[in-house]
This record gives structure tokens, C-alpha cells and sequence, in this order.
């Protein structure tokens, strides 16, 4: 029986062996490694909000909301719509998205995305102001980006 040539072998081989889909570009203020974690928590992640490229959508979004200069106070406005694509225009849903996307990443990840994350926080909180009756209201979050002021006039 003939020997099969080594050319001929390496044709029978898949090109690629990474499984899924290419990662995306790296996220912007983080490093390689940790773009490549955060990717792949959103790869395996089986929740609703959470897809592929939404931390990095949810990061611009933050940065966004915080982004007109000056010291005027920044109320957030509440999303009429609960599907993926609408849900970040509001900016509390962005940060919904960063916090679960926090707890799912590994320690490295985790520090690096959570230092970009406490810059914004620290701003946000510094633009917006607190909600007076948070505590009277019917729903209680333990979030505390939802005991801010929004602006709930646009929608009702």
C-alpha cells in the first residue's frame, strides 16, 4: 500500500483549531488577555442580555451618559423597550450588563474591567443625585445606580 504524502495529509485538516467565533477587537482601556476573558464570558454566558460584544456596548454607553462637560446634574432615562439593542438606552442597564459581566470573569479580568468600571461609577455618582423616596417605592433593587433620579417623564 502507498505511502500518503505529508502534503496531502495536512489538506485533510481543519484550518483552524479554535472553536466559536473569532474574538472581537479588544475592548477599549482593557489589556488582550482580559478582552479575551470578558469574550468568552459572553460566549458561555446563557443569559438574555448578555451577548456577544455587550460589555463593550455597555462600556460606551456608560462613558456616553457621562461624557457632556460641565456640572449640570444627568438624570438617566428609562428604556421603553425590554429587547437587547434598545435596553442600553438606558444607562442603568449598561451597568446592569457590566456588574454581571464582573462577577462572571476571573480574578485578573475582574480587576482590570472593575477599575475602569469604579472610575465611571464615581462619576456617576458625582452627575446624578440621589432618589429621595427609593426606599417608598414598591420595587426594591439592591442596586444602587437605580436609587439615583431618572427621568421617567419620556416614557409615562
Amino acid at each position: 500500500m502507498p505511502r500518503r504524502r505529508p502534503r496531502a495529509l495536512r489538506a485533510e485538516r481543519p484550518a483552524s483549531r479554535v472553536s466559536g467565533p473569532t474574538p472581537p477587537l479588544r475592548i477599549h482601556g482593557l489589556s488582550d488577555r482580559a478582552s479575551l476573558a470578558v469574550h468568552r464570558v459572553e460566549r458561555l454566558s446563557e443569559s438574555f442580555y448578555l451577548h456577544a460584544g455587550a460589555t463593550d456596548r455597555a462600556l460606551r454607553r456608560y462613558r456616553e451618559f457621562l461624557h457632556p462637560p460641565g456640572r449640570r446634574p444627568l438624570y438617566p432615562q428609562e428604556s421603553h423597550c425590554p429587547c437587547p439593542g434598545c435596553s442600553f438606552d438606558d444607562v442603568r442597564h449598561a451597568r446592569d450588563v457590566l456588574e454581571e459581566v464582573l462577577e462572571r470573569l476571573p480574578e485578573r479580568a475582574r480587576a482590570e474591567l472593575g477599575r475602569l468600571v469604579k472610575a465611571l461609577d464615581t462619576v456617576f455618582l458625582r452627575r446624578t443625585l440621589p432618589d429621595p423616596f427609593a426606599d417608598r417605592r414598591q420595587w426594591r433593587t439592591e442596586f444602587w445606580w437605580y436609587r439615583r433620579l431618572a427621568d421617567r417623564s419620556e416614557w409615562g
